[in-house]
């Protein structure tokens, strides 16, 4: 464990990246006080702060051995609590234009516990550490500094009628807010000009209703889900899965192609869909309530580490510093990289220099991004730079999704480059292009 370096860490934000970088915190300074807008203690269902929370979430292969170093043991934790756990390649049913790729052994692990199950259960492997608090149902208004060259604290209100604004002190202050993040104008306040950012705008809907088990059809059985993934020829999307208590649906659209709300049209929607068993299994199932709807406009990146200075006592990660489009399930896996960076940047005994962490996690973020916006800038119609590269990616990955449906070896590197064990590039190297230029 590494010497405390400080009194004081205030995370802003209680979600899952806040969580993550609490923990790492928690070796680090003697308090870590874990400030949020909601109520956290006991909220094991969607919160008020995460719309996107009634829907499917799952930790690829790479978040879940980041979740496993941090807390070890707590993949068995939540497999005892009734998530569905498997092997990414052979639990899973991936299907790229109607037609699944090969499903392969691979030894990775994918989690499929919804966002508030494990949201609730890192909660209460967090607040278990010594010295670790949260502070509830408080806004938090903007940053205290001394002149521009340091960040000292919070400013904080409890949303109790009546409550005063207060100062909390802090050595260092950890953006964990998401995409509702206010530091680009806090800092462009404070005199450090803009936050350069990127954007893809898809403008995504999701839909997702919950059904009673045990389903009429059931096409999922011992599995996780069923994946029909989004493609250009076949852009309306779905992940069907197997949750500890219900079967879950969402349905996916973009462009304006918004999944409906009420039952009857979100079963025409599922109609649709280019892997038949997912209507038939859901047609004559019982419903859980009525779907709920999310809408995500675009991925946004912001770019801190171009910025020529930043302040001292302030790092910004997870959703903070880039939204993901949530189909591809890397948002939770960006969070838990950019904890065990900070991790990292921590171990040397001193505070992390903001400029040198925010240049190392726009690395970690680099891989990603590559992958989710060159997908989404497949679609015409979406807004972004197209540049040669994403290009020429998006005429390959249609032929490697289309040998992988006969090749286990295909199949297999394509899924370890979307769990993020492997970085994109991977997919480029000899051996796996000319299995896919073979294919035909």
């Amino acid at each position: 464990m590494a010497a405390h370096i400080g009194d004081r860490a205030v995370v802003l934000g209680g979600g899952i990246a806040g969580l993550f970088a609490a923990r790492v915190l928690s070796e680090s300074y003697h308090e870590v006080t874990v400030i949020d807008r909601d109520t956290l203690t006991g909220a094991y269902g969607p919160r008020s702060a995460t719309p996107q929370g009634h829907h499917i979430h799952a930790l690829l292969a790479r978040g879940q051995q980041v979740m496993e170093e941090l807390f070890p043991g707590i993949t068995r934790e939540l497999t005892a609590c009734g998530v569905p756990v498997g092997d990414f390649g052979s639990s899973l049913s991936w299907y790229f234009n109607g037609q699944m790729i090969r499903r392969t052994e691979t030894g990775l692990v994918c989690v499929a516990a919804g966002r508030a199950r494990l949201e609730a259960h890192l909660r209460e492997r967090v607040t278990a550490l010594p010295g670790v608090s949260l502070v509830e149902r408080t806004d938090i208004l903007g940053l205290v500094t001394t002149g521009r060259e340091r960040i000292v604290g919070v400013r904080i209100q409890e949303k109790t009628p009546g409550s005063a604004e207060r100062s909390l002190e802090a050595d260092i202050v950890v953006d964990t807010t998401g995409r509702g993040s206010r530091t680009p104008r806090w800092l462009e306040e404070l005199g450090f000009g803009q936050v350069p950012q990127e954007r893809v705008d898809m403008d995504l809907t999701y839909t997702t209703c919950d059904f009673e088990g045990p389903l009429p059809f059931d096409p999922i059985g011992d599995d996780i889900a069923l994946i029909p993934v989004a493609t250009p020829a076949m852009p309306r999307g779905a992940i069907f899965a197997r949750m500890p208590d219900r079967y879950s649906l969402s349905l996916t659209g973009i462009l304006g192609d918004k999944p409906p709300t009420d039952l009857e049209g979100f079963l025409r929607y599922a109609r649709t869909l280019p892997v038949p068993e997912i209507y038939e299994a859901v047609k004559d199932a019982v419903p859980m309530g009525k779907p709920h709807t999310f809408h995500f406009p675009a991925s946004v990146r912001r770019h801190y580490e171009l910025l020529p200075d930043l302040p001292e006592g302030l790092v910004v990660l997870g959703d903070a510093a880039c939204t993901f489009n949530p189909v591809y399930a890397q948002g939770m896996t960006v969070s838990a990289l950019g904890a065990a960076l900070l991790a990292e940047h921590l171990k040397v005994g001193s505070p992390p220099k903001p400029t040198a962490f925010q240049r190392d996690l726009a690395q970690v973020i680099d891989a990603p991004w590559m992958m989710a916006a060159g997908a989404d800038l497949g679609f015409p119609g979406v807004q972004g730079l197209r540049t040669l590269e994403v290009r020429m990616g998006n005429g390959y990955m249609p032929k490697l999704q289309a040998a992988a449906t006969a090749d286990s070896t295909l199949s297999e590197a394509f899924l370890r480059a979307a769990g993020m064990i492997d970085p994109p590039q991977a997919l480029m190297s000899p051996e796996i292009m000319g299995r896919v230029f073979a294919a035909g």
